[in-house]
């Protein structure tokens, strides 16, 4: 099992930034790629970002791409996104993810074997 942790959310007027984190534990050995995913009220659950965890190799959704930056820090098994430029279309819960391998559906939420909680994110115009 792997258990993750968000935080850094809460709220942030138009053009401003926000950096969340997830601090995973358990048998983080196991994790293959680490995911940010976002759920607006009444709207499915979105993918925002994810990093291969190995080699490093990032990809976006076109909605963020220029303004989010996901990383990691092995050493501490914690994955960041920095979001810059927000928007009030940026408002949602985020959700941190973890999958067990590759997959073809990489982007698609049903495809992660490990949640968060979500920490919210509020971006006010």
């Amino acid at each position: 099992q792997v258990q993750l942790v968000e935080s850094g959310g809460g709220l942030v007027q138009a053009g401003g930034s926000l950096r969340l984190s997830c601090a995973a534990s358990g048998r983080t050995f196991t994790v293959y790629a680490m995911g940010w995913f976002r759920q607006a009220p009444g709207k499915e659950r979105d993918f925002v970002a994810l990093i291969r965890w190995s080699a490093g190799i990032t990809d976006y959704a076109d909605s963020v791409k220029g303004r989010f930056t996901i990383s990691r820090d092995n050493a501490k098994n914690t994955v960041y996104l920095q979001m810059n430029s927000l928007k009030a279309e940026d408002t949602a819960v985020y959700y941190c993810a973890a999958v067990r391998g590759w997959t073809s559906g990489i982007r698609t939420p049903s495809e992660y074997d490990y949640w968060g909680q979500g920490t919210q994110v509020t971006v006010s115009s």
